[in-house]
């Protein structure tokens, strides 16, 4: 489980680079998200906040939270565009999005812990 959330962690500093750093990819959606704002003027882009990055993240495991009861819904009701298949994959992926995101939580829990317990 660490595994996945060193990989997301990477993930949130790529974004952030990206967004930083210059051009960003069109497969990059929340790397995007974060920065069209800032391209649509004439000031500079400004690095995204870690507040705003784990509010795209949040919202992120949302959408696939959301997508994956949306398709089980859809092939509870006899929908045949929603297969067996595409319903147990997209509840994996949330699954893994949510579990990755506790850890996540509870790693800043520990860390706020830490620094909280720190000799003065």
């Amino acid at each position: 489980m660490s595994h996945s959330v060193n990989s997301i962690l990477t993930q949130i500093r790529s974004y952030q680079t990206q967004a930083s750093t210059g051009p960003i990819s069109p497969l990059t959606d929340v790397a995007r998200g974060n920065a069209i704002g800032g391209l649509t003027g004439t000031s500079p882009v400004s690095a995204p906040s870690f507040t705003d990055t784990l509010r795209n993240a949040i919202n992120g495991v949302n959408e696939t939270q959301q997508k994956a009861g949306t398709l089980a819904t859809a092939f509870e009701m006899g929908d045949p565009g929603a297969d067996l298949a595409k319903v147990m994959v997209a509840a994996q992926q949330s699954q893994i999005a949510f579990r990755a995101t506790v850890e996540v939580r509870n790693r800043l829990v520990q860390a706020y812990q830490d620094v909280m317990n720190m000799p003065l």
